[in-house]
């Protein structure tokens, strides 16, 4: 049996961060967390690009108009939607991750779900602290994904 897996190892090309404005104390330290791992992995600056939007019901569009430019490897989504007392939560989570992976299906292209979905401020700190900071994972699967392409056979 053949086992392919997708590993740390960057391809030449280059990659995009698309972070929301919205809960920027939060999502600055995702983008923080997602450079610093791709200059880890040797991915840098000039082939790293950053789009800020407003926030994460926009990120699906840029995601898709990004990944269909054929200029990447893979897209990387940063935001964070905190639960209030409304339903907003439920629409922009909802259709935030629903947008990201059709952005991803529909052109072949990794686009990394890197959304925070949570109870509260606090949690979403948490979750982009050093310690356990959600952009550096999302960034890690981005480059895993990216590289687990050229692996795999091309569609016809």
């Amino acid at each position: 049996m053949s086992i392919i897996e997708g590993q740390l190892e960057a391809a030449p090309g280059r990659f995009a961060l698309v972070a929301a404005r919205f809960n920027s104390v939060v999502t600055e330290k995702l983008v923080a967390g997602a450079r610093a791992t791709f200059s880890r992995y040797h991915i840098v600056e000039p082939n790293l690009d950053l789009v800020w939007v407003p926030g994460s019901f926009e990120i699906p569009l840029v995601a898709q108009r990004l990944a269909s430019s054929g200029t990447y490897n893979a897209i990387v989504c940063l935001g964070c939607v905190v639960r209030g007392g409304t339903d907003h939560y439920q629409y922009v989570a909802g259709e935030a991750a629903r947008g990201v992976a059709e952005a991803g299906r529909t052109t072949g292209v990794p686009v990394i779900f890197g959304i925070l979905t949570t109870n509260t401020v606090e949690q979403a700190l948490e979750r982009a602290s050093a310690h356990h900071n959600a952009g550096s994972e999302a960034a890690e699967a981005a480059i895993r994904m990216a590289q687990l392409l050229t692996q795999l056979p091309r569609s016809i």
